[in-house]
């Protein structure tokens, strides 16, 4: 049963935006921010393990200076590593996987880090101290001990921010090219998982074959601009080593960007039944040009509608499945 009373929520996560990188984890400011708006009493603890245990020990006592944990209903960590603070708090624990933590990290070299090896292990582990569990992508439940314990909810999308814009209008305001093909990738080109490296060789590739394509790559800007470049542009790229439920996909679609994507994730499950949309069936180069040069021809003479095909991911919708999970947990 619900009470008059509202729900009080403790979130605890390890990605949150600082001064230092003010656009870190939007699509988790923006839940937190849905449920908070659904009626939800919510606080926010953020740290940076920075892979040492010796952190984690840190904010394990500051946390529980800051905080009476007892006056919580509900201890929600997103990134399984998170999970290691809320130990031992005798609060319902519901965690959020986001990928990294139960896939591993890519170092420079393009293979899986002992770190991120480790990683996997603990996130994977502290599972089984929690109420709950939820994962952004059906894939990643095959990483925990127990798979049939967790519960799918994908990342959502704000559709008052992620709307269509005319695309001279958008190309103006960034001062892009109108003369141009536009490729967007958005993510941080420094990050090995996110491969950088093979959407500049797919977009080489597609200038061979057709000519007049630039990659635009967009990094650290307020998520707010995010929208504006990708109705500026013709097609999205996401070229990552692999990804959980990346947000940023069904951004896109809200704003009728059509995407070419490799096999990673949802991603299949997202494009596969959309005109106009590519997933690659291998991550080469020429194969990714292929999907880039077939998206702009279809959406040369066809109008693009991704917008419908992911109204059922509104953060709206989204906030409440989790709200419903907590009084689910509660009973």
């Amino acid at each position: 049963m619900k009470s008059n009373k509202p729900l009080r929520v403790l979130y605890i996560t390890s990605e949150w935006p600082t001064e230092e990188h003010p656009h870190w984890a939007p699509f988790v400011v923006q839940q937190i921010r849905f449920i908070q708006q659904a009626g939800v009493d919510t606080e926010v603890y953020h740290f940076r393990g920075r892979k040492n245990p010796l952190n984690y020990i840190k904010f394990w006592f500051e946390l529980r200076k800051c905080y009476n944990l007892k006056t919580f209903d509900i201890i929600h960590v997103h990134w399984g590593q998170s999970a290691l603070l809320a130990l031992g708090s005798g609060v319902p624990l519901v965690i959020t996987y986001q990928g990294s933590d139960l896939q591993g990290y890519i170092g420079e070299d393009g293979k899986f880090t002992l770190s991120g090896r480790v990683l996997q292990w603990i996130s994977a582990n502290v599972s089984r101290f929690a109420s709950a569990l939820i994962v952004v992508s059906e894939n990643l439940a095959q990483y925990l001990p127990d798979p049939n314990r967790a519960k799918v909810i994908p990342s959502g999308i704000d559709f008052d921010l992620f709307k269509p814009t005319l695309k001279k209008e958008a190309r103006s305001l960034l001062n892009l090219p109108l003369d141009k093909k536009l490729v967007l990738f958005a993510a941080n080109p420094r990050n090995p998982i996110k491969r950088h490296y093979l959407a500049v060789e797919a977009v080489s590739s597609l200038n061979q074959r057709v000519g007049n394509v630039e990659l635009i790559t967009v990094s650290n800007v307020p998520h707010t601009q995010i929208p504006l470049y990708m109705s500026a542009c013709d097609v999205f790229i996401l070229t990552s080593k692999h990804e959980g439920s990346p947000a940023v996909i069904k951004e896109a679609l809200a704003c009728n960007l059509p995407v070419v994507a490799v096999d990673v994730g949802d991603i299949r499950h997202r494009l596969e039944d959309i005109e106009g949309c590519v997933v690659c069936k291998d991550d080469q180069p020429e194969t990714i040009a292929e999907g880039l040069e077939y998206a702009l021809k279809f959406n040369e003479s066809n109008t693009f509608n991704g917008r419908d095909k992911v109204r059922i991911l509104d953060e709206k919708q989204v906030a409440a499945k989790i709200i419903d999970l907590y009084y689910q947990i509660l009973k």
